[in-house]
């Protein structure tokens, strides 16, 4: 968990003050000012949960986008409805690309094997608090029939205790949901919101 070495930042002491799942460091510091000059002293709490991939999987023969509804604890603790619409994703394990991980996650958490992968950028999600980088990514996908409300399957690692519920949506009822504010999820709304500028183009591309 070492930090990069920069002419501008002066990384003092970078103490683990807690050393769960994901370490959270206390970390004194000093960056370059706007004026040229140092800054003081400077303290903060860092949780280091490290780099992550996530996927926004579209059919363009249907014209359907694939989501996940899953519990989540923190959406809870914020008083939000805990059960949360995503785009599958997961943490990128040592050496692995985050091509790799989005093959594995798509399998585990939807199912799916995806195909003509193209990034679309990549992601700070807690800039306040934590160094997780989310590159993502949205890929072609097929989906075959679905139950009542798009229900295509169920996911996750019973290993893991994990209960996901798999999803293809009309890409023009997720395009107004996230236009809405509707997913509180961040890498969802941003996966959505880059499809509805170029949904268009993706269809035409992808649909042959």
């Amino acid at each position: 968990m070492a930090f990069p070495v920069s002419p501008d930042v002066a990384i003092e002491s970078a103490e683990t003050v807690w050393g769960g799942r994901f370490p959270m460091q206390l970390v004194r510091f000093r960056q370059r000012r706007f004026d040229g000059a140092m800054s003081g002293p400077r303290s903060w709490e860092l949780l280091r949960r490290g780099r992550a991939a996530a996927i926004l999987p579209y059919d363009p023969v249907t014209d359907q986008v694939v989501v996940i509804e899953q519990f989540r604890l923190p959406a809870f603790a914020a008083g939000l409805n805990p059960v949360l619409v995503e785009l599958a994703a997961g943490l990128i394990d040592g050496d692995d690309t985050a091509e790799a991980t989005i093959a594995r996650e798509s399998r585990e958490e939807m199912g799916l094997e995806v195909r003509d992968l193209m990034r679309i950028g990549d992601f700070l999600l807690t800039p306040g608090g934590s160094d997780e980088l989310c590159t993502l990514f949205a890929g072609r996908v097929s989906v075959g029939a679905t139950g009542p409300d798009g229900v295509i399957g169920m996911g996750g690692l019973a290993s893991e205790q994990e209960d996901i519920r798999v999803r293809a949506l009309p890409a023009a009822h997720v395009i107004e949901q996230a236009i809405a504010g509707a997913y509180p999820n961040s890498v969802a709304t941003i996966g959505l919101l880059w499809f509805a500028a170029r949904r268009d183009w993706l269809r035409e591309r992808w649909a042959a």
